[in-house]
């Protein structure tokens, strides 16, 4: 059996504002099923930042996500536009205006898809060294956030917990934790 994309016979727009965009897709399967209304959720990209300090303490966010309605535990992230930013750029932005902390080195280590079922954005990781509060912060409407500074040797605990349970904090965490582990 060979793997094959589905064909899109037609794709609209069914919710289209700042908040929320569904396109309902007609799709044709590899084995000739066709589904009229398949929904995805277009996204923007996100910058998703791992900072830590000298002290090798994490620079967390705790926020309140409607989603869920919860108030969780992740690392400083934002969206972005890749037509008019680069996911650099937004990291470094969206770590000062969460945190009000600035890193002296940014290293890209990976893109991953959010949720590639339903949604069709990416999320671009940084780790962010020898992070300092020296910026502002400045949240949007819709951020109410507390910063929590975490002994990075504390991490895991908390993934284990549960007190950390975002899915793209936690990815980024392991592979943060690899990279410092093995930086080669």
């Amino acid at each position: 059996m060979s793997l094959q994309k589905w064909e899109i016979l037609k794709s609209d727009f069914i919710v289209d504002n700042q908040w929320c965009r569904v396109r309902q897709d007609q799709v044709k399967l590899s084995d000739g099923t066709v589904i009229d209304d398949y929904f995805v959720n277009v996204r923007p990209e996100i910058a998703l930042i791992l900072p830590i300090t000298v002290n090798k303490e994490i620079v967390f966010v705790r926020q309140y996500r409607h989603g869920v309605q919860e108030i969780l535990l992740e690392l400083p992230a934002g969206t972005f536009d890749p037509e008019k930013e680069d996911s650099l750029t937004a990291a470094k932005r969206e770590l000062e205006e969460e945190t009000g902390y600035i890193a002296q080195e940014f290293i890209f280590m990976r893109t991953i898809y959010d949720n590639p079922v339903k949604d069709d954005n990416k999320i671009h990781i940084f780790l962010g060294l020898n992070v300092e509060k020296k910026g502002k912060i400045e949240l949007d409407v819709t951020e109410e956030i507390e910063v929590i500074l975490v002994p990075a040797a504390q991490v895991i605990q908390k993934i284990m917990s549960g007190e950390i349970c975002v899915a793209g904090t936690i990815a980024t965490i392991f592979m943060a934790l690899e990279f410092m582990n093995n930086p080669s």
